[in-house]
């Protein structure tokens, strides 16, 4: 790793504009804990119409931006963090998009490599990237196996050809399942499939076919997320104008619990609201230190952080990105210092999403009360000094959030 004891060198220089309280943070929170790193990867080969994520496509980049320039960016970032931080273990590190297999094997080493290059990783460090399974192969899983990754997760969303029309899925039905074989006979022991469910058109049947699949592929763990129709895509252009109708709440709620059901049958256990995992091992780390607020620092353009009670983003265009940080400047374009009633607010909000559940005393004594009437109203249930969602409660988590805080 980096010496970082010369604050002066050339990377702290380069970031010589990060705003005074987010440095004064920055320099106080060298602690020792580890830390989480999130790469984003804004590549894709074509635009979902549902996606609201910070992707581009090539068409779109022209010659404003390449994978070449992209990876000098984050080399330059992830050294500017090294020194920043200071000697802080990384215990996981999640590869997320975009597509991040469209770099390839040999882009998704070097991309690791960087990160080594600047940070220590912990020993038993978590290494994630998502990958498009129509972008995968049994050479691309075994290489990314001896590069160092632990841990796939493969964008699914449907087995029914209809509904990945309808959401401008590129892969074919089938083609999920296999890269999740082909992943697990390259020694991966953690591969995770992403469901969608409420897409207009999908049946019952539909979804029901989604799961057989889910369950005949070697995965030890299952994501599935509701539809929502986000401002500014073109799923949401098409709902205004009535091409698309909207995601029904009573369907959702019907579809989650079918979910649910087939999955808890397999031997799935949810731990989180929307993810399900197959013993302790399967779930993913990386998430779970979101959820429980832990200190992560995200690397790319767009790319959110989270440490020491700071939050702050970056330059959401890859070319703003890159040319801040090659003219020596901080990538970020906005910050801010949660107080305290703000800390409090996300950690009620995320851990209340976990099986682990919200823990008692973190509540005041009208946020406990309130909580109790969850209690006796079967959305939540008391265990091991904390709060848990009930069945019921995980349909209504957000409503349960807001009516402890509220």
């Amino acid at each position: 790793m980096r010496d970082d004891g010369d604050m002066t060198s050339t990377a702290a220089v380069e970031w010589r504009d990060v705003p005074l309280p987010l440095a004064d943070r920055l320099r106080h929170a060298r602690n020792g804990d580890d830390l989480g790193l999130y790469l984003h990867v804004p590549f894709c080969a074509t635009r979902c119409g549902y996606c609201d994520f910070n992707t581009y496509t090539a068409g779109e980049l022209g010659s404003s931006s390449s994978p070449q320039s992209w990876l000098e960016a984050v080399r330059r970032e992830l050294d500017g963090a090294a020194l920043m931080l200071g000697p802080r273990p990384v215990s996981t590190v999640f590869v997320g998009g975009g597509t991040p297999s469209l770099l390839g094997a040999d882009g998704l080493g070097d991309l690791l490599a960087a990160v080594r290059a600047s940070f220590d990783l912990a020993p038993g460090a978590e290494v994630t990237t998502e990958s498009n399974p129509e972008s995968t192969s049994p050479a691309f899983f075994e290489q990314i196996r001896l590069a160092g990754y632990t841990r796939v997760s493969l964008g699914m969303q449907s087995a029914a050809a209809h509904v990945l029309a309808i959401l401008e899925r590129t892969h074919t039905p089938g083609r999920a399942v296999a890269a999740a074989r082909e992943a697990t006979a390259a020694g991966f022991d953690h591969v995770n499939l992403d469901v969608i469910y409420g897409t207009p058109g999908e049946s019952d049947a539909d979804l029901d076919a989604t799961l057989d699949a889910v369950l005949s592929a070697p995965v030890d763990h299952v994501s599935a997320y509701a539809l929502i129709v986000e401002d500014g895509t073109a799923f949401a252009r098409k709902v205004r104008r009535g091409e698309l109708a909207a995601p029904d709440d009573d369907v959702l709620a019907a579809r989650y619990e079918r979910i649910d059901a087939r999955l808890g049958a397999a031997g799935f256990d949810w731990y989180e609201v929307s993810n399900w995992a197959r013993g302790a091992d399967g779930a993913c780390r990386h998430n779970e230190a979101y959820w429980r607020s832990d200190d992560w620092w995200g690397i790319g353009p767009g790319a959110h952080s989270h440490v020491a009670g700071a939050r702050w983003w970056n330059r959401k265009h890859p070319s703003t990105y890159a040319s801040a940080l090659t003219e020596g400047g901080w990538p970020g374009d906005g910050f801010e210092i949660l107080s305290a009633a703000d800390a409090h607010t996300e950690a009620v909000m995320l851990r209340m999403r976990m099986r682990s559940g919200l823990p008692a005393d973190i509540l005041d004594g009208d946020e406990r009360r309130r909580a109790d009437e969850a209690v006796a109203a079967g959305l939540l249930r008391v265990a091991d000094g904390g709060y848990v969602l009930t069945d019921a409660g995980r349909l209504l988590a957000d409503g349960v959030v807001r009516q402890i805080l509220d």
